[in-house]
């Protein structure tokens, strides 16, 4: 197939992805016992707040789009978290930690003063009310058996780990993440003490125990007068339903939420595409550039037996350090992540991100389904999918594996393998730093098309079929 030639639109397979071999079991497993792609990605929300805790948790928030087939329709799920203080803001000072991303040490703040509203449990709710099929509780416990007997941690969630060990050993986080005085290594069990009961909870009360019951409680009395997270403000959340944006990329739409921070539907608008690799590469920085920042996500995607889509990407920050008390959950440190903090905290009103699970679509039919984790990057390895996929018409997977560049100010970081003319074109114009192999600095994709299911090898993602 030709660059910008396209196949008609079909059904995609029965599938998910997902970032770890856990969560996509669960996802596949609702998928065949019936369930909608709905069930299928609130399975694998939950099922990741047990399994990649490094990255996401029931004390995060995040995003979900969504693909009705019977209609074409695509709409948008925001659950992400919300600025605490509706009940009076203390300004407590959070904790400077530095961490060292690959040689470049980055200050990070932690501490209860940084944590703010949870949206998953109210989110994965929302998703399953607005579009499951299964029983609430058959959706919930496969979360609630994984918690109880932990998981081993995979060798990708290890490595991140160790990177992030300074943010993640602190209180609990010692017992739960580390090991003699290490983070733990590839292979250990992980198991959070007490998050068998707050997914048990989730499970027979709803999320509203979350955000008025016996975890509301237990979340306000942790937090107390170190920060500014009040019963008014668990009590005022919502989520928030809306219809997406959409760009045009090599003649099919991509849709997707359209307000992320770092506008992925206004990169890929304003990327000229050409059949000359080095040059296509040269466009794609001047349209990517950015600064470099640090974020921890993880995606999910699934296509259900009826053609529905659902994508959802979720975080938690690197976490704050505190944890709730007999419930094995770790708060979100979103009010410490300096990359969100563009404007300012309204209490009430969402925080920024950009997380950006997004569909693609022709005529009404969809031809993929995709989200990406990695902060700053998510822009620039969904950029790279899709040009991969629409323009050169590779397969999902492959255009996953595939070497990825990000642009940062005066330099571009380059993984092994990309074309020699494309290398010497990033050189003419910018430093080029080689890394030696891929890796989870350039982001994590979750996607399917019509080929089926792609998860990135980058951060450990694994994929099943039915």
């Amino acid at each position: 197939m030709t660059a910008g030639q396209h196949p008609p639109a079909e059904r995609l397979p029965v599938c998910v992805a997902a970032g770890n071999p856990v969560t996509a079991d669960v996802g596949a497993r609702l998928l065949a016992e019936g369930g909608s792609a709905a069930d299928s990605a609130v399975g694998m929300i939950l099922a990741s707040c047990v399994a990649e805790t490094v990255f996401t948790g029931l004390g995060g928030g995040g995003f979900a789009t969504y693909y009705e087939a019977t209609t074409g329709t695509v709409s948008c799920l925001d659950f992400f978290v919300a600025v605490p203080g509706l009940g009076g803001t203390r300004r407590a000072p959070a904790v400077e930690i530095p961490i060292d991303f690959g040689g470049q040490i980055v200050p990070y703040a932690v501490g209860p003063s940084t944590v703010a509203v949870p949206g998953i449990p109210a989110g994965v709710a929302g998703l399953h009310e607005r579009w499951g099929r299964l029983p609430w509780a058959d959706v919930v416990s496969p979360a609630v058996h994984h918690a109880e007997h932990g998981v081993l941690l995979a060798p990708m969630h290890a490595k991140v780990l160790s990177t992030i060990a300074p943010a993640m050993l602190i209180g609990t986080g010692i017992e739960v993440y580390g090991r003699d005085g290490a983070s733990l290594p590839a292979g250990s069990l992980l198991q959070h003490p007490g998050l068998d009961a707050a997914m048990t909870l989730l499970r027979d009360e709803g999320a509203q125990a979350f955000y008025s019951g016996r975890i509301a409680e237990t979340m306000v009395g942790t937090i107390g007068d170190r920060g500014d997270l009040t019963e008014a403000d668990l009590r005022a959340y919502r989520i928030a339903e809306s219809a997406p944006r959409a760009s045009v990329l090599d003649g099919v739409e991509v849709l997707a939420r359209g307000d992320d921070l770092d506008d992925l539907l206004g990169t890929i608008g304003a990327l000229e595409l050409c059949d000359d690799n080095a040059e296509l590469a040269r466009r794609m920085v001047a349209v990517l550039r950015a600064v470099p920042r640090r974020g921890d996500t993880t995606s999910v995607a699934a296509s259900d037996q009826d053609g529905n889509l659902c994508a959802a990407t979720t975080s938690m920050g690197l976490s704050s350090g505190v944890w709730l008390p007999g419930y094995g959950i770790h708060l979100n440190s979103m009010l410490g992540e300096g990359e969100l903090l563009r404007e300012a905290l309204r209490p009430g009103e969402r925080m920024g991100s950009m997380m950006s699970p997004l569909i693609v679509r022709r005529d009404g039919g969809a031809l993929l389904v995709a989200g990406a984790a990695g902060g700053s990057r998510i822009r620039s390895a969904l950029t790279q999918v899709l040009v991969n996929v629409i323009h050169r018409g590779m397969p999902i997977h492959e255009a996953i594996v595939a070497p990825r560049f990000n642009p940062v100010p005066g330099r571009v970081h380059a993984e092994p393998g990309l074309a020699p003319e494309v290398v010497a074109a990033l050189r003419a114009d910018d430093e080029v730093v080689s890394w030696p192999a891929l890796d989870s600095y350039f982001g994590g994709v979750a996607a399917i098309d019509r080929t089926g299911p792609g998860a990135d090898p980058r951060r450990g993602g694994d994929t099943r079929t039915l």
